[in-house]
């Protein structure tokens, strides 16, 4: 079955080695999705409308079984590294054949074209195949949607071929185990299989963008917010999972670009992506009202638990997974950019939750300082999963994004320092952790006070404050913010035993030290000299 006269049905199912006589199911709405999905039994409707679905065995990603495929084009290129498995042609091209062969064995697929860069000028598009609708409920949620008469003449750039019951053989594959997620950048094509987890779709275009924008096109590929003010401003934050990256981007005084995937041009900034893909875990109308207000009929949500005996979510239920998600359309966001773009920059959040209490609430940095903060990518998590364990967990992942990132982060951060200069960027560290000690003795930084801290450095009114330099960091502390009180801003004086602060600051510098080892041949002496101070 075909939604629209977009294209023969032989053609398309030759083109992607699919046999004929296979149901093709192109471009349904979400609606026809939804319901065939509750017809096969695949998932259930919440009390709001919404599609819940079970992703199976993996209710995340797994970046040991995520490969690129080493070949000309990629061997010097590309950074092999913990994230960057390399896996040779030849398996890939077995897999393919293979994918193929189990969904033409099957009777149905789902075939959608679709997206990515909302910028025209770097717009690519993909053509995504799917086993399940559900999972192509999700490429509509997530990747752009082509209007009627663009999908008239579409041509792929790239292709995913998802199929989450076929199962590899690692010993004739070449993969770690069963479940896999393959990049070819000469075939230009994804395969993933094994794992019903959709976001694997999401970020394998990701990485492809993280590739090919630096490294063809000049563009800087960031894994970030974006938002922008009632002038036109634009603020970027870049945060690991817990940071608050997607709450504090979320201003109803500022409107959203996007909140996860962005690229900065000559020109500005644009959104990779045409939704969004939030975390669900303990959510609430109260904390996240537009995420909260986005699970409605359309949305997809991820192995949720539900109140007993009843369709309403238990947000806080952990059964399945911590990692539960909801994808929707930006446009399910009231204060959302359409287009997806915005201007050039004038303000850049390194969001840390540092739970060591050591970073200050807020401070500025100076380009070598922003290009060594951003290869870092630091954050510390509360050690709660394991019985017994209450030391806080040091977490870097380069450019706030190393799963993704195939060069070698210090491309990245060449091209932000660059782009900060050229346009006269601040650039802002601001811890969402600690204060008056770690986690255990200090107390969590208030929310309110974080966002009357973003909000003066948006405004312009920490420009003209005093600072004064960190002993250890190096980074500016402001002395004074308007809404939060002072006695704060100095985080050694929140402490009630400035000696042990200290010690907890060295201890967190050798951790920054000892982590950038690895990248320290591929930066600057200008990003080397911004090292922490012993």
């Amino acid at each position: 079955m075909i939604a629209a006269p977009v294209m023969p049905l032989k053609t398309t199912l030759t083109a992607l080695g699919l046999p004929t006589d296979l149901t093709l199911h192109y471009q349904l709405p979400a609606s026809v999705l939804v319901q065939q999905t509750l017809l096969r039994e695949q998932g259930v409707l919440n009390n709001t409308g919404a599609l819940c679905i079970n992703t199976g065995e993996f209710t995340g990603r797994s970046p040991k079984d995520k490969f690129i495929v080493e070949d000309p084009l990629t061997a010097h290129s590309v950074d092999w590294n913990n994230f960057n498995l390399p896996i040779e042609e030849k398996y890939f091209l077995q897999l393919k054949e293979k994918m193929l062969a189990y969904l033409g064995d099957g009777e149905e697929v789902w075939v959608r074209d679709a997206y990515a860069c909302a910028d025209p000028a770097y717009r690519l598009n993909i053509r995504v195949v799917n086993e399940n609708p559900w999972s192509n409920l999700f490429v509509h949620n997530m990747f752009l949607r082509p209007s009627k008469d663009e999908l008239e003449n579409f041509e792929p750039d790239w292709h995913i071929i998802q199929a989450p019951g076929f199962k590899a053989d690692p010993e004739l594959d070449g993969t770690r185990q069963h479940n896999f997620a393959v990049i070819s950048f000469t075939h230009r094509t994804i395969l993933i299989g094994g794992t019903g987890y959709t976001g694997e779709m999401k970020k394998g275009i990701f990485s492809v963008l993280n590739y090919i924008l630096p490294h063809n096109k000049g563009v800087l590929s960031m894994h970030c917010s974006a938002n922008m003010g009632c002038d036109g401003d634009v603020a970027i934050f870049f945060g690991l999972s817990g940071t608050g990256k997607t709450t504090l981007s979320a201003d109803p005084a500022r409107k959203l670009i996007g909140d996860d995937e962005h690229g900065w041009t000559s020109e500005g900034v644009f959104n990779f992506e045409g939704g969004c893909y939030a975390k669900t875990i303990d959510l609430s109308a109260e904390k996240e009202p537009e995420i909260f207000q986005a699970i409605r009929p359309g949305a997809l949500v991820e192995n949720v638990g539900f109140q007993p005996g009843t369709n309403q979510i238990d947000f806080t239920n952990k059964t399945i997974t911590e990692n539960t998600r909801v994808s929707y359309p930006l446009h399910f966001i009231s204060n959302a950019v359409e287009p997806a773009m915005g201007g050039l920059p004038k303000n850049i959040f390194f969001l840390t939750c540092d739970a060591y209490g050591v970073l200050p609430p807020i401070s500025r940095l100076s380009p070598g300082q922003a290009m060594y903060q951003f290869i870092s990518g630091y954050t510390a998590k509360v050690a709660g999963t394991e019985a017994g364990v209450n030391e806080p967990k040091s977490t870097f992942s380069a450019c706030f994004g190393a799963p993704f990132l195939p060069l070698h982060p210090g491309q990245y951060a060449a091209m932000l320092g660059k782009k900060m200069r050229e346009h006269e960027v601040n650039v802002w560290m601001v811890n969402t952790g600690w204060s008056g000690g770690p986690y255990g003795i200090g107390k969590r930084m208030k929310l309110s006070y974080t966002r009357a801290m973003i909000s003066a450095a948006l405004e312009g009114k920490l420009d003209g404050v005093d600072y004064q330099s960190h002993p250890v960091f190096g980074v500016q502390m402001p002395t004074s913010c308007p809404g939060v009180p002072a006695e704060i801003l100095d985080p050694r004086s929140t402490w009630a035993d400035p000696a042990a602060y200290d010690a907890k600051s060295k201890d967190l510098a050798l951790q920054f030290i000892r982590n950038f080892e690895k990248y320290a041949s591929g930066v600057s002496e200008e990003v080397l000299e911004a090292a922490p101070k012993i």
